[in-house]
């Protein structure tokens, strides 16, 4: 029974030495990577020259800043909902191209997701639109029938369908449907985007 109760803190501590000396360069990653994820921030909100500000970085620590501003970049790549979404993928995907030494390969991933945003923004609208007015008659008709149940052949009444809670869930959950298949594809190429150098 001679065992003794280790802290919280002692558990740790045993666990920190077994883990060795942290690397230089895990100092590096560490101390530089949320400086880059700084900088992307900063380049997306002002008129900023990126590579006049990677350049400020010595050499040796410049490529966790890369690491850092393209992790942000890439995962502000979204759906083109509206025009400014439209006009932040544009500058998200310029400011990727500075990164990268590979143009022509993120040329060719950025084509893509331009294929994928035009037919969001077209075929999925339209998708949407039918989906949007199939929900609405469905969801109506079967307002319509509980209310006939309820209250007799003589209950006749237009419903508000879109203000009906039930139809705001059910709209989100579809939307959300329709939705995935593009996600699944933006999130293939910017797993692409993450590979090139």
């Amino acid at each position: 029974m001679g065992e003794e109760i280790k802290s919280a803190l002692e558990i740790a501590m045993e666990k920190v030495e077994r883990l060795g000396e942290v690397t230089e360069e895990e100092r590096l990653r560490w101390k530089y990577v949320p400086e880059g994820e700084k900088l992307a921030a900063r380049y997306l909100k002002q008129n900023l020259n990126l590579p006049s500000e990677l350049g400020k970085f010595e050499e040796e620590a410049k490529k966790y800043v890369i690491e850092g501003v393209q992790g942000v970049l890439i995962r502000n790549i979204e759906l083109p909902g509206n025009d400014f979404s439209r006009k932040k993928n544009k500058r998200v995907m310029d400011g990727i191209k500075l990164l990268k030494n590979d143009k022509v390969s993120a040329e060719n991933v950025f084509s893509k997701l331009r294929r994928i945003f035009d037919h969001y923004m077209e075929q999925g609208e339209q998708q949407r639109r039918q989906t949007y007015e199939a929900l609405k008659v469905d969801v109506e008709a079967r307002i319509q029938q509980a209310v006939k149940q309820q209250m007799g052949p003589l209950a006749d009444f237009k419903i508000n369908v879109e203000s009906q809670p039930q139809f705001q869930e059910e709209w989100r959950r579809m939307l959300a449907q329709l939705d995935m298949q593009y996600i699944r594809l933006l999130d293939e190429y910017k797993q692409e985007l993450v590979k090139i150098l």
